[in-house]
């Protein structure tokens, strides 16, 4: 047996368990990095209104509304956050391009999709898409897709048992 070759040294395969069950629906490549990211903490969410923001994050999806050094806005939920940022506003550092609309959203909930979908229909919330079967970060998963008041692209779904 030779010496592993660089590539071999750089990349670790890592078979993700839930995989293996339905067959091989997903490999994953693990980098030799000693940096290891465990989770994410929060992301910034630029957004044209931050009332009307909080407002539909707090109703439709029963996020908590932070408030922050001063008045800074959050949305809170699980040990996450989505961090607030009003339109030519922004705090620095920020992102090169703030841009209201342009963020695509994955969220986890246990809540049936049946009862996220009749609530979001009592809220006046247009379903685009759903439910349908996607892949999730660890499995497989059931979506619904809605916009945002922002146009953000929002996906609420179930991890599939």
């Amino acid at each position: 047996i030779g010496r592993p070759t660089r590539l071999y040294n750089f990349f670790l395969f890592v078979f993700h368990p839930q995989s293996v069950l339905g067959g091989l629906s997903s490999v994953r490549f693990k980098s030799s990095c000693p940096v290891d990211i465990s989770h994410l903490d929060h992301l910034v969410l630029t957004v044209r209104d931050l009332n009307t923001t909080t407002h539909f994050y707090s109703k439709v999806l029963g996020m908590e509304v932070v408030t922050f050094k001063g008045d800074r806005k959050a949305l809170s939920f699980g040990e996450q956050k989505l961090n607030l940022h009003q339109a030519g506003k922004e705090f620095e550092p920020k992102a090169k391009t703030p841009t209201p609309g342009s963020a695509d959203l994955c969220l986890i909930t246990k809540t049936p999709l049946t009862t996220v979908a009749a609530h979001l229909k009592a809220c006046g919330v247009t379903i685009e898409e759903g439910p349908v079967d996607r892949t999730g970060a660890v499995g497989p998963i059931r979506s619904l897709y809605f916009r945002d008041p922002d146009n953000n692209l929002i996906e609420v779904s179930n991890y599939q048992q």
